[in-house]
């Protein structure tokens, strides 16, 4: 999976808001629609991306059950790190049960504290899935 253009990135943030992410064109009105209604971690997503957060959404599918399993591990591995997260489990089991081709987002909020992963269908029409890390901050240089 290749890299997308990130809206929010240097001072063509609205113009690259516009652009296709490798294909995908997704506006950020599109985005806040798709999380509005959501759960916890789709509204925090939302909150996010209404407060300037950067975003991309990449071109291309992945089966929703690869997903699942590759995300069990990333829940797997939170848990014993200690790491927070947010709508990990759920997202774990929605991608398991979805049984269809998945488009993958992302979200990081303007300070980088969090990124938020999402689960859209391969159509880019509706989240069937959204889940949150805190990043954890580096230390003294």
């Amino acid at each position: 999976m290749g890299r997308g253009l990130e809206s929010g990135d240097g001072p063509y943030r609205l113009w690259l808001s516009r652009i296709p992410t490798e294909g995908v064109l997704m506006e950020r009105e599109q985005l806040e629609r798709l999380l509005s209604g959501g759960d916890d971690t789709a509204s925090a997503a939302l909150a996010a991306l209404c407060a300037g957060a950067s975003y991309v959404v990449w071109d291309g599918t992945m089966s929703s059950k690869s997903l699942a399993t590759v995300y069990g591990r990333r829940l797997r591995l939170t848990l014993r790190k200690g790491i927070e997260t947010s709508g990990l489990a759920q997202a774990v089991q929605h991608l398991d049960l979805y049984g269809r081709p998945i488009r993958l987002g992302r979200i990081r909020t303007a300070d980088g504290s969090w990124i938020f992963m999402l689960f859209l269908d391969e159509n880019s029409s509706a989240l069937v899935a959204c889940t949150g890390v805190r990043r954890t901050q580096p230390g003294p240089s």
